[in-house]
């Protein structure tokens, strides 16, 4: 394995939050990717996509971070990795199965525009692997809030019914969401690693990982932190 894996490993999946979050979307994709065509919305280095291509799966990563994704290219199994804008995508109507976007929605201005891309280049039937921040209870902590929005430049904020919404004006249909660091002491602890945890405050965090998952599952799945969403386009 090449030192760029390995870090790259560390840096995505040594991970309070993305070890989980990516992963599940994963598992929801399915292990055996092969034939598949997957977008990877503003995927970064493109490793997340990189794990389709494990599976079998044609990938394309696509992004604006230029450094990032040259460094994508160094990894071992890298899909194709494109320089473009979410809202502008290059590609034809129906030109993908699946579409991954691990936290990227809230970013963008206008996360409507970007849905509406998505599905004009996802094929009928195809489904949507997606994750965006909710941060239900960041109210109750101003000064975390508007750090963690200043930080990572959140835009907006969405819950499964938001996006479920957008996305059903867009013919798709919400088949199942799951909300992470569900409790107000994991979204206390979330916001907390974003606004004073420095680059590596959520890697260095990894080792409760488990502690996290285990008290969202004694928690409603109504609010958290971060959601996470499986849709499928309707057929035509």
């Amino acid at each position: 394995m090449k030192l760029s894996d390995v870090v790259a490993f560390v840096g995505h999946q040594v991970h309070v939050c993305r070890y989980r979050e990516a992963g599940t979307l994963l598992d929801w994709m399915g292990r055996d990717l092969r034939g598949k065509r997957v977008l990877d919305v503003a995927g970064g280095d493109g490793y997340w996509a990189g794990q389709t291509v494990r599976r079998g799966a044609w990938a394309v990563s696509i992004d604006l971070a230029r450094k990032k994704m040259l460094y994508g290219r160094t990894l071992a199994h890298p899909p194709a990795l494109i320089e473009c804008d979410a809202l502008r995508l290059p590609f034809r109507d129906g030109s993908f199965d699946a579409i991954l976007s691990v936290c990227a929605i809230e970013h963008f201005d206008d996360g409507g525009r970007s849905l509406d891309e998505m599905a004009r280049v996802l094929a009928p039937g195809g489904e949507l692997f997606m994750s965006a921040d909710v941060l239900s209870r960041a109210d109750a902590w101003p000064k975390l809030r508007d750090a963690h929005k200043a930080k990572y430049h959140v835009q907006h904020t969405y819950t499964h019914e938001t996006l479920g919404k957008l996305l059903d004006e867009r013919g798709m249909d919400l088949v199942r969401h799951s909300y992470q660091f569900r409790t107000a002491a994991a979204e206390r602890l979330y916001l907390s690693l974003s606004a004073y945890g420095g680059r590596v405050g959520f890697n260095a965090a990894a080792p409760l990982t488990p502690l996290v998952a285990l008290a969202d599952r004694g928690a409603p799945n109504d609010r958290g932190s971060i959601v996470l969403l499986h849709a499928r386009k309707r057929s035509a």
